[in-house]
């Protein structure tokens, strides 16, 4: 056997083996980039007939996001030798509870920005969240946790809850936190805002004659692997006409239930 033309056969082989791979790999490309355009434009479509409205701009860039792993902080005594005003004690090692000595005075009309001066000064590791809601009822004001700008939606154990008396004076809180935050796994593409308003709307959760106020990218709870272990999921925050909350897993475009706890905590 020649083994120069054996040879000069196989490299052929290889090259026409390479160019039908690249073919196909180019073809998945060009059928995935066809398929989220036909899935923007026909949610689009579907939003305008049912006169559904988004009210703030969407991120047009694609935007590549991966899992985050965390675990609650266990409080130790030491912790809480620079609170001001206040007398704290630890629950259960994971929670910090503390009373006012002085009540603390708020603005009659609450702000994010004044809560988050508050946090700041009299919070332990207060610069970490940022406020979530205000409970005109019962008084209480809820912040959550945040990394990287990216706040910890409905994360119980990343929380910070405000108790306020009826002159409007912050009098307690219990805080909860999460350190040795790390990425976790490769980052990975993620389904667009629109997407994830598509897919609430398929799931029903959109009326018509809606309104899209906000939309903001954070993270979810996805498992609790252990007591103390959590691994968090990049999700799509979605409200609807200023007071309705969705959230939407921004990985596969999942409409995310909230289960029993967080109804209750919420």
């Amino acid at each position: 056997m020649d083994w120069n033309n054996t040879k000069s056969i196989f490299i052929m082989v290889f090259f026409i083996l390479n160019i039908f791979l690249l073919y196909q790999l180019l073809e998945k490309i060009n059928d995935y980039t066809y398929e989220n355009i036909i899935t923007e434009s026909s949610t689009e479509d579907l939003l305008k007939e049912d006169e559904i409205t988004i009210d703030v701009p969407l991120p047009k860039q694609k935007v590549k996001d991966q899992f985050l792993i965390a675990k609650s902080k266990n409080f130790e005594k030491k912790d809480l030798q620079y609170l001001k005003n206040q007398k704290a004690k630890i629950i259960d090692d994971m929670n910090l509870v503390g009373t006012f000595k002085t009540p603390v005075s708020m603005n009659e009309e609450i702000h994010a920005a004044d809560v988050e001066i508050f946090l700041k000064e009299y919070i332990l590791n207060g610069n970490d969240y940022r406020f979530w809601s205000y409970d005109q009822i019962n008084q209480t004001i809820i912040c959550y946790q945040v990394s990287d700008k990216k706040m910890f939606y409905n994360n119980s154990k990343g929380k910070v809850t405000l108790y306020l008396n009826k002159k409007g004076e912050v009098v307690s809180y219990e805080q909860m936190y999460l350190e040795g935050i790390e990425k976790f796994n490769k980052p990975k593409e993620l389904e667009s805002a629109l997407n994830a308003i598509g897919a609430l709307y398929k799931h029903g959760d959109i009326a018509p004659k809606s309104k899209v106020t906000n939309v903001q990218l954070g993270f979810y709870n996805s498992l609790q692997t252990t007591s103390v272990s959590h691994l968090l999921v990049p999700t799509w925050w979605v409200v609807l006409d200023d007071e309705t909350d969705l959230f939407v897993n921004a990985f596969d475009g999942e409409v995310i239930e909230l289960n029993t706890e967080e109804k209750i905590l919420e």
